[in-house]
């Protein structure tokens, strides 16, 4: 599988950093990292960088010009994680403003997977509408809420949780997170 994996300045990169590390095992991935991000990860990833956010294929999201740009572009997924509100108002309301939006458009339009792991709270109206607005045109929302039946003792374990979540959307298979079950079967 080819997965494009867009990460924009909002808090939660290690939700990203988790994803693209589990997706390297198994698929090329493609990153694209915005400016925000690497902010974002030099304050949220100590004694780490954006340096250590890359897949098989980086790019700026200041390149328009980039492979991934196009449909014709045979990748099989993307997901945005995390995804600002900003970013998640560009692809809501079809601003291809950078090469996130730009390619979050190109799934929806051609009707393959897309993922957006908005990172808000408390969420507003304007947002929630932001959010049905990609959900009605193909995306899977997927805010990265744990599980608290899996009774997590660390950061770790809730990343690990979120990044199940969205490698069980992408229909990889994964065993990072503990699954539900009933003691009572």
């Amino acid at each position: 599988m080819k997965i494009i994996v867009g990460v924009t300045g909002a808090s939660g990169v290690v939700l990203a950093k988790k994803l693209i590390d589990e997706l390297k095992k198994t698929c090329e991935v493609h990153v694209i990292l915005s400016e925000s991000a690497k902010k974002v990860t030099a304050i949220e990833i100590k004694g780490d960088s954006a340096k250590s956010m890359k897949g098989n294929f980086n790019y700026s999201e200041k390149q328009m010009d980039a492979t991934v740009s196009s449909s014709s572009n045979l990748c099989d997924a993307m997901v945005v994680v995390p995804c600002s509100m900003k970013t998640l108002s560009s692809i809501a309301h079809g601003f291809e403003n950078n090469l996130i939006t730009r390619c979050a458009h190109i799934f929806m339009r051609c009707k393959k997977p897309l993922v957006i792991v908005p990172r808000e709270t408390p969420l507003d109206q304007i947002q929630i509408e932001n959010m049905l607005k990609c959900s009605r045109a193909g995306a899977i929302i997927l805010p990265p809420v744990p599980g608290f039946y899996t009774n997590p003792k660390s950061v770790d374990d809730i990343t690990n949780f979120v990044v199940g979540k969205i490698l069980d959307c992408l229909e990889i298979k994964n065993d990072i997170y503990k699954r539900w079950k009933n003691t009572g079967d």
